[in-house]
């Protein structure tokens, strides 16, 4: 799709449609978001097999978009687009989802992601982008920002991780 440097000037980082080789890395990227953060809820180790049905939802044309940033070949992050809801009447929304290698977070990849995404689903039958975002997670809200998305609401203490309350910030896009 197109290579890009990060800020750091360390090499270009190139964004691509993931496939399948891609899997076990992206099942690495969130078992370290899970093991050391509230981003993910996730309260214990997942496996390539577990996460392989999810995978399998998306595809290189359609509105269900896995794209992936490899630097020297290797995963250092991934975007998506995906179904929000399984009815009917969400049909034209999408949920996306972000994660970025700890050693890279900061320096651009998750722009390069989001724009190589956006542009990827911008003919597509989507009218609005959704994002849930666990708090405080302030890197992941300055992104949504610069993307044009706007807070919808909080979901408060919705959710429990390791004995700890979590809220999420919700924010939206109109495509």
């Amino acid at each position: 799709m197109n290579d890009v440097r990060t800020l750091d000037g360390s090499g270009p980082v190139e964004v691509a449609i993931g496939d399948e080789g891609d899997l076990p890395r992206i099942v690495d990227l969130l078992n370290d978001v899970a093991a050391n953060s509230i981003a993910s809820f996730d309260a214990r180790p997942i496996k390539v097999d577990e996460r392989r049905a999810w995978f399998e939802r998306f595809s290189s044309a359609g509105p269900y978009r896995l794209l992936v940033a490899r630097r020297d070949g290797r995963v250092v992050g991934y975007a998506c687009s995906q179904r929000y809801r399984d009815h009917d009447a969400f049909r034209e929304t999408v949920e996306l989802s972000v994660a970025i290698d700890a050693s890279c977070r900061g320096l651009g990849v998750g722009t390069s992601l989001y724009r190589a995404l956006f542009e990827s689903i911008a003919d597509e039958p989507i009218h609005v982008a959704v994002v849930g975002i666990a708090m405080p997670n302030d890197a992941s809200v300055a992104l949504h920002r610069k993307f044009g998305f706007t807070e919808v609401g909080t979901f408060h203490e919705y959710a429990v991780k390791d004995g700890q309350y979590i809220s999420s910030l919700w924010m939206e896009r109109l495509l």
